[in-house]
C-alpha cells in the first residue's frame, strides 16, 4: 500500500468530488430536474446544491482551500440565491488558520469530522459463510435496494420512492456498480462503488438492522475491493463516521486512515 503523501491525499479528496459530481449530474438529468440539482465550480472547489434534498451531503462545498478564499462571498451568495444552506468540507491539508477564520466570520462553525480511508485493491478470493452471498444488483431490484438503503440509515420508508428514482439513473451508468448482500437468499445489505480514472470510490453501504453483525459489510467491502482490482484500479477510497462500525470494518478490510476532514456548517 502506498505511503500517504500530499499528492495521494489530494487524489483521495478529488475522488470524492468526482463521484459526487457524476452522481448529482445523473440526478439532474432526470426529466424536469425534480430534485432541483445545481452544480458550480468556484476555482478548484465544487459547490453542490439541491433545494428538494436539503441534507448537508447534497448541499456541500468540496475541494475548498486557501486559493478559493477570495471567492467565499460569491459562494455564500450562490447558496443564498438558491435558498439552500451549505456546508464546507475541509481537508487537513487545506485547513489553514486564515481559512477557518474566514469561514467563521461568514457564520460557519465546526459541525463534525468524517474519516477518509484508502487501500491498494486486491483480487484475493473471499471465504464467506455458506449462508451469505454477494452479487450484483439487478435492474428490477431498485425498490429493494432503496428499502435497505432507507432502513439501514434509519430513515422512514417514505423515502423509498425518491431514493429508488435517484439511484436508478446510476444503475448502468458508466463507472457505477451496485451490489446486494443476501443471507439465506434474503436481501439484507447493499453497497455501491464508482470507478473513475483508476480510483474506486466505495460510496455507500447499508444493512438492515436485523441482519447486522453477520459480516455482510466486510463481505461487501472485500467484493468491491476485489472488483476494483479487476477493473485495473490503483486506489480504493471510502469514507465513514470517525470510529463508527463502518470505520472499524474498513480497517479490518485492510484500509488505512488517510485523514479526518472537518465539516463547517452555518451556525
Amino acid at each position: 500500500m502506498s505511503i500517504l503523501s500530499k499528492q495521494l491525499a489530494a487524489r483521495i479528496e478529488q475522488s470524492e468530488v468526482d463521484y459526487m459530481t457524476d452522481r448529482m449530474m445523473a440526478i439532474r438529468e432526470r426529466q424536469g430536474n425534480p430534485e432541483h440539482i445545481e452544480l458550480r465550480s468556484f476555482g478548484g472547489a465544487t459547490a453542490f446544491a439541491s433545494k428538494r434534498m436539503p441534507w448537508p451531503q447534497f448541499n456541500t462545498v468540496k475541494g475548498f482551500g486557501p486559493e478559493e478564499l477570495p471567492l467565499l462571498p460569491d459562494i455564500r451568495s450562490y447558496y443564498e440565491g438558491l435558498g439552500c444552506r451549505p456546508q464546507f468540507e475541509i481537508s487537513p491539508a487545506k485547513a489553514t488558520p486564515e481559512l477557518l477564520k474566514a469561514l467563521s466570520e461568514q457564520g460557519f462553525m465546526p459541525g463534525g469530522f468524517h474519516a477518509s480511508f484508502y487501500a491498494t485493491p486486491e483480487a484475493a478470493p473471499m471465504n464467506l459463510p455458506g449462508n451469505i452471498r454477494i452479487r450484483r444488483l439487478e435492474r428490477d431490484e431498485m425498490t429493494v435496494y432503496a428499502r435497505i438503503h432507507c432502513l439501514g440509515f434509519g430513515m422512514n420508508e417514505s423515502g423509498i420512492a425518491p431514493i429508488a428514482a435517484n439511484n436508478e439513473v446510476l444503475l448502468g451508468r458508466p463507472g457505477w456498480h451496485f451490489y446486494m448482500g443476501l443471507v439465506d437468499e434474503i436481501p439484507a445489505a447493499v453497497a455501491v462503488m464508482f470507478v473513475h480514472s483508476g480510483t474506486a470510490s466505495l460510496t455507500l453501504a447499508a444493512t438492515l438492522p436485523e441482519y447486522r453483525s453477520r459480516g455482510l459489510q466486510s463481505a461487501l467491502l472485500r467484493r468491491r475491493m476485489q472488483e476494483a482490482a479487476m477493473n485495473s484500479c490503483q486506489l480504493v477510497v471510502s469514507q465513514a463516521a470517525y470510529l463508527s462500525p463502518s470505520h472499524r470494518n474498513m480497517e479490518r478490510a485492510g484500509m488505512k486512515l488517510a485523514y479526518t476532514r472537518l465539516s463547517m456548517v452555518l451556525a
